[in-house]
């Protein structure tokens, strides 16, 4: 099979818009995306950060640059400001040569951002409980 280059999306928020929580909550999504998916780091193509307007602390590519992605070319934005949209958010969108399907990858959504894509959260859960049975 052929490489493809995918988008991997995930989403978490914090409590408080200090450095230390942007930090802590980046590094804990960055690696249970990476964990999901297998993900080789020589593999990623790029990686996006976005947070909500009301975070504004700390850049996240820092987490993933204290984690060792210090050669893959890393952004950080912040998201449209929806009136009623999830605040205090951190989203990841990372663009990684796999041959995995869409389908095959694994969207990770933590914390308060689970009820961004409650549907995927589910779907993962129930496959995780029927793998240990």
């Amino acid at each position: 099979m052929t490489m493809m280059v995918r988008g991997i999306r995930g989403a978490t928020t914090v409590e408080s818009n200090t450095r230390e929580e942007i930090l802590d909550a980046t590094h804990e999504l960055l690696a249970a995306i990476v964990e999901a998916n297998e993900i080789e780091h020589d593999h990623v193509a790029s990686i996006i950060f976005t947070t909500t307007v009301d975070l504004n602390a700390e850049f996240p590519a820092v987490a993933a640059r204290e984690d060792g992605w210090t050669d893959v070319a890393l952004q950080c934005m912040h998201d449209m400001n929806v009136a009623g949209s999830l605040s205090r958010c951190v989203r990841i969108l990372m663009h990684v040569n796999t041959e995995r399907t869409n389908a095959e990858l694994q969207h990770i959504y933590l914390r308060g951002a689970r009820r961004l894509r409650a549907d995927l959260v589910e779907q993962q859960e129930a496959a995780a409980s029927g793998s240990g049975s």
